[in-house]
């Protein structure tokens, strides 16, 4: 029996490989780049200590970046996990279409973050864009929708939302199917009202989809990157960076290789903080059947 669960273990070696080699190495890596002044494309560098630290703490742009971060993150998470139950629960019922509706619902998830962002960029900009060209037509005066970065950050905050929103709605439909039938009905024949089943018995019971889907979002949200950089220039002006995007603009375009490994290393670490935080409030919650 111990050398059959040897033999199996052997089957981890290569996903551990892989993750050493792809995860924990450059993360690593990225800690001993943040205490240089290396370029990113330079072969010498040279050691400044905590320089590249002290001047993230105090830089007023990673301020924005990381409040738009913020609002990527637990904005999104929040409206897609929303509208995703509304949804699970309005095609958890007996219709004709909800399998074409739940597939029409889940479509934009197929479509590459990256894709959809150019999508919407053709969609909104100020010069031939789609949308203007409709308003030109109805006589209506022309927007720059992608101008002002409070305006950019919410439309950013809605495509997000809606592109993904179908990610929640078929993990709540998986919890919701789940749930036995016999806790409704015996809620029902107490004459306990459709709200108050919502509340006290779906809600409860979904506790572990609600767990899976706010921490998918989460991340998701927090590390966003492809619709940012698709719809805004490479550049802070734009008021609109998230960490991610912030980050490789410090590496590709200012070329300071140790500056956006710092940016790298606290995304890492408030990612991970942030989600641990999360798993553990809806362990706490979490409801035995």
């Amino acid at each position: 029996m111990n050398a059959k669960k040897g033999i199996i273990n052997l089957f981890y070696v290569p996903a551990l490989i892989l993750f050493f080699i792809f995860v924990v190495y450059p993360f690593f890596e990225g800690i001993r780049i943040s205490f240089t002044n290396w370029t990113g494309y330079l072969p010498n560098y040279r050691y400044v200590g905590f320089r590249n630290y002290q001047r993230f703490f105090s830089d007023r742009v990673i301020r924005q970046v990381f409040i738009n971060t913020i609002i990527y993150g637990f904005g999104s998470t929040l409206f897609q996990n929303i509208i995703g139950l509304a949804m699970a629960v309005f095609l958890n019922g007996k219709f004709r279409g909800r399998g074409i509706i739940r597939t029409v619902a889940y479509l934009p998830v197929m479509i590459a973050p990256l894709i959809m962002g150019y999508i919407m960029f053709f969609l909104l900009q100020y010069s031939g864009g789609a949308l203007n060209d409709i308003m030109k037509l109805l006589g209506k005066e022309t927007v720059d929708w992608l101008a002002r970065p409070r305006r950019t950050v919410t439309i950013i905050l809605i495509i997000n939302t809606l592109q993904y929103m179908g990610v929640s709605m078929v993990i709540y439909l998986a919890g919701l199917q789940n749930i036995p039938s016999m806790y409704f009905e015996a809620a029902a024949i107490d004459g306990v009202d459709k709200w108050s089943r919502f509340r006290y018995i779906t809600l409860p019971l979904l506790t572990p989809a609600v767990s899976a889907s706010v921490t998918i979002n989460l991340i998701g949200g927090l590390k966003l990157f492809d619709i940012i950089r698709a719809l805004t220039p490479p550049s802070p002006s734009t008021g609109a960076h998230s960490l991610s995007t912030y980050l490789t603009y410090q590496y590709f375009n200012v070329q300071q290789a140790g500056y956006s490994a710092v940016i790298g290393v606290f995304t890492f670490l408030f990612i991970l903080v942030v989600s641990i935080i999360v798993m553990k409030y809806f362990d706490r919650r979490e409801v035995v059947m």
